[in-house]
């Protein structure tokens, strides 16, 4: 369950003292406590790690900030000239102690609880490096992307390699598991969703194959309907993480034959528990749960759930 500790009063406390959103996400000690805080109160299968897909343009030497009850806000990347002007030189240096928290955190860890490393994908992170700020239709990425996709293509390019580099850093430091988050996939056309989304990440699964990385892949082109039917097989990798939106007659039909498929419960209705959340657990259990699945949320987990609600939802699922 993604940013798990947003809910807890464990985490929030650690967080209202840690500094900033970053100086948290950099504190190998504070990330590895709030990462195992979850597991600690609920027995789940497996941890994510803590940390936040924009520690990478972060470290190309981009200016990122996150803004208490806005999110995150970075200088912008207008043109193919700032997009030259990023820097991978310290790159992985940047990135230690997330390294440092992938070791720790797994050695806290029973070893049956996997551990979970990630990456945004390079649209997802691109999105954010060019307007700034996330958005609901993506418009300046998209903007430049048709405008000059040679320099789109360019930072493209550039992420797709950085990434492959920090995921495989975070396997080489005990993560077992890898996902790469595409949360907004689903605003491109055909061409353009395979060209910035499939590709970069069939791109990225080859990378860490190529170096001898043999760690299980979970992909999530958030939002991208019926595209995610051929996602899997165009880019490698081993599970789909499906959306909220997806109906699950197409999950059983048209992705779990292939791959594990993760998901979908929507966030909200953890939020509100009673009849309707169980029985939409039964209906998830029902539809996916003979095959190769992975219960989930559809999206990541809001700041206003009752912890006792994520209780109530594991035992009915392990019942």
């Amino acid at each position: 369950m993604r940013q798990a500790g947003r809910y807890l009063p464990e985490y929030r406390e650690i967080r209202a003292g840690a500094g900033s959103f970053l100086d948290l996400c950099y504190n190998p000690e504070l990330a590895a406590r709030v990462t195992l805080q979850p597991i600690d109160r609920f027995g789940f299968d497996a941890a994510i790690l803590f940390s936040d897909i924009l520690v990478v343009p972060h470290a190309l030497g981009q200016k990122v900030d996150f803004i208490q009850n806005e999110g995150p806000v970075l200088e912008p990347l207008g043109d193919g000239d700032a997009i030259r002007a990023l820097s991978r030189d310290r790159f992985l240096e940047h990135l230690a102690p997330v390294f440092e928290t992938v070791r720790q955190v797994r050695a806290g860890l029973e070893s049956k609880v996997a551990l979970i490393g990630f990456c945004g994908a390079p649209w997802t992170v691109a999105t954010y490096m060019i307007g700034g700020r996330g958005s609901p239709d993506q418009a300046a990425a998209r903007g430049l992307a048709y405008r000059d996709p040679e320099a789109f293509q360019v930072l493209t390019d550039l992420l797709v390699e950085v990434s492959v580099e920090y995921l495989c850093a975070q396997v080489a430091a005990g993560a077992q598991v890898l996902q790469i988050f595409d949360s907004w996939a689903g605003n491109l056309p055909d061409g353009e969703f395979e060209r910035w989304c499939v590709e970069p990440v069939r791109a990225i699964v080859s990378g860490i194959r190529a170096k001898g990385v043999d760690a299980p892949v979970i992909g999530f082109p958030r939002g991208s309907g019926p595209a995610y039917a051929g996602y899997a097989a165009k880019t490698g990798v081993n599970g789909l993480s499906c959306d909220t939106s997806l109906p699950l007659d197409f999950i059983a039909r048209e992705l779990q034959r292939d791959v594990t498929v993760q998901g979908n419960l929507d966030p909200l209705l953890l939020v509100n528990g009673g009849d309707a959340l169980t029985r939409r657990v039964d209906e998830i259990l029902a539809v996916l749960g003979e095959g190769p699945f992975i219960f989930n949320l559809g999206h990541g987990i809001v700041p206003q759930t009752p912890p006792e609600h994520v209780a109530d939802l594991i035992a009915q699922v392990r019942r």
